[in-house]
């Protein structure tokens, strides 16, 4: 399980009134009686509003709003990897290492973001600019090896990867340009890789 309250936590969090409006929209979709069932999007939202992560205080309100015991809510916080506990870098970069990307050679895709970056996983550049982790399954298998790149108000993911193709990623992210998402390989979505190399000789 990942650590709880981890590191310096505010005092207090509120939804801006404009999350408050999405968040009771978000509420409003689910039957009388079952509007606890809104814990995840509205973890979500609160992440978002607090620079990609969450703080117990943020869980607190939540539970509040929801009217649900806050250790569900932290039960819900502790076990999905898509809630960051403690501060996270501008980018957040999460490398998939589940089967399918690690017979792609996600080990090189993480091998390269150490090098590059100069942290391990689950540590933050000096600069605060990069957090690198590992995560399971993202659901892109067929477009392995990838990695998902969030920040505040984005979630990217970058597929059909090499260790040269991350390495330009993370370049280009730390001079402020934004790297085309989706495959690096030059394939259309995930079309077999014969459609692509037909479509060049043509």
């Amino acid at each position: 399980m990942k650590a709880l309250f981890a590191g310096p936590q505010p005092d207090s969090f509120a939804f801006t009134k404009e999350n408050l409006a999405k968040a009771d929209a978000i509420i409003k979709k689910y039957p009388e009686g079952r509007q606890q069932s809104a814990v995840m999007p509205l973890l979500h939202l609160a992440q978002k509003q607090n620079d990609n992560w969450l703080p117990r205080a943020a869980m607190d309100y939540v539970a509040n709003m929801l009217g649900m015991p806050k250790v569900r809510v932290y039960e819900v916080a502790t076990f999905y990897t898509m809630y960051n506990l403690a501060p996270v870098g501008t980018y957040h970069v999460q490398v998939c290492t589940t089967t399918p990307c690690w017979l792609r050679g996600s080990d090189q895709i993480v091998e390269a973001c150490e090098k590059h970056l100069g942290v391990g996983l689950g540590e933050t550049t000096a600069d605060g600019k990069f957090t690198l982790c590992e995560v399971e399954c993202l659901g892109a298998c067929v477009n392995a090896p990838m990695v998902q790149i969030d920040t505040k108000n984005s979630s990217e993911y970058y597929e059909d990867l090499t260790a040269e193709s991350m390495t330009k990623i993370l370049t280009d992210l730390a001079a402020g340009k934004t790297p085309k998402a989706g495959p690096q390989s030059g394939r259309h979505t995930s079309e077999p890789a014969a459609a692509k190399n037909a479509a060049n000789d043509g």
